[in-house]
């Protein structure tokens, strides 16, 4: 079984996300089920958002508009959504470096 975490960053302020909601959703045959849940800290980090996830496909979605609405500044994107799919037993962490008009990520360990 694997584990899973987030850190977010910010582009623009050149500092973590704090206070960024984070959602994991699992597919089943039924459709998307949520798995877990979190809020990033003060480092931008959701440490543990899932322990014991078997193999699949998943998808974090990332409440961007309602962390920049707070911040008083424009954004483009309300959420980011980033799927992937979880094929053997290890660490996976996902990272987001987010900007108001773009964002980035890739698969971490």
């Amino acid at each position: 079984m694997s584990s899973l975490s987030t850190h977010v960053l910010d582009a623009v302020g050149g500092s973590p996300a704090v206070g960024v909601q984070v959602s994991l959703y699992a597919q089943h045959e039924s459709g998307w089920q949520t798995t877990g849940s979190g809020t990033t800290d003060g480092d931008g980090r959701v440490a543990s958002l899932a322990d014991g996830l078997a193999s699949g496909t998943y998808r974090l979605v990332f409440a961007t508009g309602d962390y920049f609405a707070r911040a008083g500044t424009e954004a483009f994107y309300p959420e980011v959504v980033v799927s992937f799919v979880i094929e053997d037993e290890r660490h996976y962490h996902v990272p987001l470096l987010l900007s108001p008009f773009a964002y980035s990520t890739y698969r971490g360990s």
